[in-house]
């Protein structure tokens, strides 16, 4: 376990979160940071996990984590600081752990942190895939399955479970993107993890959700466009800690198994593989190669229009 010195201030109102428990991995700058300053200004105690590494992965001397609890007990809230690795399985259930020996129980995870190695395929390497998949993928799987443990426990011991666990997801994971083969896989990844986990922890009152959010952060810089000082920024990182904030709340408990976009002041609900058409064979048996040669741009709507034979 990753020491830290608990901090907290009193004052702070009766809010949505009053009382919960919640680890935010990734939480030193971006939308981490942002998420864990919203769940700690709705009365949570928060830890605020972070490695203090730079974009791609290498160690540096920041302590971004230890800031951020700075931010939030100057506020009148409560957190503790971890610097605990996501992508290390035994470090990942003592992030976990420093939650319960410091607040006494756990009620939610958000599973957001993350580096970035883009590169087309052809110039990317091992190394490149595996870092990419160790933080984002595994590191999120090692804290779920953490979390899920603890949370099955509690319930087999009588003891009452609103447990959320939040994911971070991408459009790149569900629309692709070039140069983001090895990102978009990983995030594609978390999107099974949560429709399965959700149908698996629903038994125990946990629920498993995903937000994507479209934001600017070290992972996005010169992709987004700044805006004007006083204006509504559209892609600043805050605008999906309400959601985050919601989600990690009592009052979520009925909603789970779920990919959520956030888009500047928009919450998407997003449907993940929904039929769109089919084409069947015309004959009773398999599908076979000869006639898919115009029944697939029938399925598409490439048919030209004149062709009314296979319309059936």
């Amino acid at each position: 376990m990753v020491a830290g010195t608990i901090a907290h201030s009193e004052g702070l109102e009766m809010g949505l979160l009053d009382g919960r428990v919640a680890v935010v991995t990734g939480a030193g700058r971006g939308l981490g940071r942002a998420h864990a300053l919203a769940l700690a200004a709705a009365g949570a105690h928060v830890v605020v996990n972070d490695l203090g590494a730079a974009l791609n992965g290498e160690d540096t001397a920041d302590t971004p984590a230890e800031s951020v609890v700075a931010e939030i007990t100057a506020a009148g809230g409560s957190a503790i600081a971890d610097t605990g690795s996501v992508s290390d399985w035994e470090s990942a259930g003592s992030i976990l752990a420093h939650a319960i020996e410091a607040f006494g129980r756990l009620d939610a995870v958000v599973n957001n942190a993350g580096i970035t190695r883009d590169k087309v395929i052809a110039s990317a390497s091992e190394q490149d895939f595996d870092a990419t998949i160790a933080v984002h993928l595994k590191g999120t799987y090692a804290l779920t399955h953490h979390a899920a443990t603890y949370w099955r426990e509690q319930s087999k011991a009588g003891n009452p479970v609103s447990g959320r666990i939040i994911n971070t997801v991408s459009g790149a994971g569900m629309f692709g993107n070039v140069g983001q083969s090895a990102y978009g896989a990983a995030k594609s990844g978390i999107i099974g993890i949560t429709l399965a986990t959700a149908l698996e922890l629903r038994r125990y009152g946990v629920t498993v959700n995903a937000i994507s959010p479209l934001a600017r952060t070290r992972m996005t810089a010169g992709l987004l466009a700044e805006v004007a000082d006083g204006t509504f920024d559209p892609v600043a990182p805050e605008n999906a800690s309400g959601v985050v904030a919601y989600l990690a709340s009592a009052e979520s408990g009925w909603l789970t198994g779920q990919v959520l976009r956030i888009e500047g002041n928009r919450l998407i609900r997003m449907r993940q593989w929904t039929p769109d058409g089919a084409y069947t064979s015309r004959g009773e048996g398999a599908l076979t190669a000869d006639e898919l040669v115009d029944g697939v741009p029938l399925l598409f709507g490439t048919m030209p229009t004149g062709v009314t034979s296979l319309n059936k």
